[in-house]
């Protein structure tokens, strides 16, 4: 197997940021959504609480407001089928908490196709609450002609919402959609058992001796001579027969040809035990959720059970393949993976999830499973964490932070710059921002050190952002530098800013009206670098 990782954070910033084009075999996804109650109930702290603000999730993403109004111009302005897709969509529903919903998952089903190799599959679950939309969204995204099955999954006995009294059908399934990404798809042919009808219907022959059951099948050659089946004596019957007269000899001496009386059609002897069972249709009804009493339940609401997965992973991936699910929650499709000899990603936005995901992964697996955990925090308190297990991810999520990109990809001789952000004011230049991450302590000439970096690269502004608060001598160094003169005011040239200050929302002074910050037009082009490189688990290149 390769390398797996888990990651803590929004799915749409990983996916972006980290995986490459075409590096991923099959996704799997479940992504939240209840149109009666807040998804992130489940998160509740034991006390009741809410763990911080890592446990916001998805409570705010599904809701229309500011943020799901500017996803959705982004979507739209990107144009395209999903664009087109997305207005129906808003001329339908208007602005609602639903139009968020799709509005949101429509830039990570985008993103989703990117990773995905030209071989590769997607199957998306959801329930009957917005499969409609999701499906045409899917098209837009996937296109209609790379749609292949919508699996039903019986999830649940039709009792569970008749007990309520309602006036209609009692809610038992899910849906899955099956896309692939080109014409050329992983395929691996799934068998399932016969039914009990079906076996005693058609293999009704008991071999005496052995207790065999078998079924008699045709032999002789549909099509005649005009498909060059040949003729020949069986058992005193000439026919046109499928097997030549050696193969048919060697059959009669194996005991597989067998006449029910003399003179009539000698039949093949077909037995049960040698036979794959029925070949997977689209309707699963022999995986049973899981249940209170179920040994692999975890407690986790919205849990799918491990048999799920591992019927999609191997339908539809190899082994050494890599799956990846970016709502993976408690880990099913993970153990799968991990289970069946696949690499893997998971993606999860709470750090509860990535804690029992990695509880689950010792449990199951001992010291076998070898994964790297990437996180992504939204406190101070994890962000020291990060800072103290990994200094360079601790870089990275705080560059995040400003909307910044790394320098570079190799870890080590950053030449004081860890990373760059880009910005127009109002010239037809571009100006950089250079920015020095320090998770561990500060040292007394950090600040100065910054400001010749600054000079060397020509850079407008130099920002040092530390976990620690930097000292007086340090801020009087800052304040005594020149300014970077902009049409809208003087800036500082070093800048000083903690993470806690940033996580309460302060950021960097600078020239930001809307359309002068280029470092996100630029991102697009460093994250087809990210694709260009030779691993899976790449930062973004910042050089140009």
């Amino acid at each position: 197997m390769g390398e797996n990782a888990l990651y803590y954070g929004d799915n749409l910033d990983i996916l972006r940021r980290y995986v490459k084009d075409e590096s991923v075999d099959l996704v799997y996804l479940d992504p939240p959504f209840n149109s009666n109650a807040s998804y992130n109930v489940l998160f509740a702290a034991k006390d009741g609480t809410q763990a911080a603000a890592q446990i916001q999730a998805f409570e705010d993403t599904w809701r229309w407001d500011q943020s799901a109004a500017r996803v959705f111009t982004e979507t739209v302005e990107a144009g395209g089928s999903v664009a087109d897709v997305l207005l129906a969509f808003q001329r339908f529903l208007g602005t609602s908490d639903m139009l968020a919903y799709l509005a949101m998952m429509a830039p990570r089903l985008v993103e989703l196709q990117r990773v995905l190799k030209n071989s590769g599959s997607l199957y998306l679950h959801c329930d009957p609450t917005a499969s409609h939309y999701l499906k045409l969204l899917l098209d837009a995204v996937f296109g209609p002609e790379h749609f292949r099955t919508e699996i039903i999954w019986k999830r649940t006995t039709a009792h569970s919402d008749t007990k309520q009294g309602r006036k209609q059908h009692g809610r038992i399934h899910d849906s899955l959609f099956f896309y692939t990404k080109s014409d050329e798809w992983t395929w691996n042919s799934t068998h399932v058992p016969y039914e009990g009808d079906y076996v005693s219907t058609k293999y009704r022959h008991v071999e005496m001796g052995t207790g065999r059951l078998y079924r008699l099948d045709n032999l002789t050659g549909p099509g005649g001579a005009a498909k060059g089946n040949p003729a020949y004596d069986v058992m005193g019957v000439t026919r046109h027969w499928r097997y030549s007269r050696e193969k048919m000899a060697q059959l009669i001496a194996d005991g597989r040809v067998i006449q029910t009386k003399p003179g009539t059609v000698p039949q093949y002897k077909r037995y049960l035990d040698e036979m794959p069972g029925l070949s997977l249709g689209d309707v699963w009804t022999d995986i049973p959720p899981i249940n209170s009493q179920a040994a692999e339940r975890l407690g986790y609401p919205t849990q799918k059970p491990v048999a799920l997965l591992e019927r999609i992973i191997e339908t539809s991936s190899s082994p050494g393949d890599v799956v990846l699910d970016p709502f993976c929650g408690c880990g099913t499709t993970i153990e799968a993976a991990q289970k069946l000899g696949r690499s893997w990603i998971g993606i999860d936005i709470t750090h509860l999830a990535t804690t029992l995901i990695k509880v689950r992964l010792r449990d199951a697996f001992g010291d076998s499973a070898r994964y790297e955990v990437i996180g992504e925090p939204t406190t101070a308190e994890d962000a020291a964490a990060l800072a103290a297990s990994d200094k360079y991810q601790f870089q990275w999520w705080a560059l995040g932070l400003v909307g910044a990109r790394p320098v570079d990809q190799k870890k080590g001789a950053d030449k004081g710059i860890d990373g760059r952000l880009y910005f127009h004011d109002g010239s037809d230049k571009t100006r950089q921002i250079i920015i020095s991450v320090k998770g561990g302590q500060l040292k007394a000439d950090d600040v100065r050190a910054l400001y010749a970096v600054v000079e060397r690269e020509k850079a407008q502004i130099g920002v040092l952002i530390s976990f620690e608060e930097a000292t007086k001598k340090m801020r009087t160094d800052a304040a005594s530098f020149d300014f970077y003169k902009s049409p809208w005011g003087n800036h500082l040239r070093v800048q000083l800013l903690t993470v806690a200050e940033i996580l309460d929302g302060k950021g960097i002074d600078y020239p930001r009206t809307a359309g002068t910050n280029v470092t996100y037009k630029v991102a697009p082009k460093a994250l087809k670098k990210v694709a260009e490189s030779p691993t899976l688990f790449d930062s973004v290149d910042g050089s140009d």
